[in-house]
C-alpha cells in the first residue's frame, strides 16, 4: 500500500538526484579528458630544442640522448 502513495510523493526528488549523478560523471569525465590532454601536451614539451642551441647530428641520431 504505502510504495503505491509514496511514488509520486518522491518521485521528482529523485529525478533531481539521478540528474545530479549525471552531471557529476560528466564533470568528472571532462576534468579527466583535460588532465590528459593537458598530461600528453607537457610531454611533446620536453623533447624540445632550445632555441638558443645549434641543432646538430648527434642531437638527430643519439637515441640515448632526452
Amino acid at each position: 500500500m504505502g510504495i503505491h502513495y509514496d511514488y509520486k510523493s518522491t518521485r521528482g526528488a529523485k529525478a533531481m538526484e539521478k540528474q545530479a549523478k549525471r552531471e557529476k560523471k560528466l564533470a568528472e569525465k571532462r576534468a579527466k579528458k583535460q588532465a590528459k590532454a593537458g598530461f600528453v601536451k607537457n610531454k611533446n614539451e620536453d623533447k624540445t630544442i632550445p632555441l638558443d642551441q645549434v641543432i646538430t647530428l648527434d642531437h638527430l641520431t643519439n637515441p640515448d640522448k632526452k
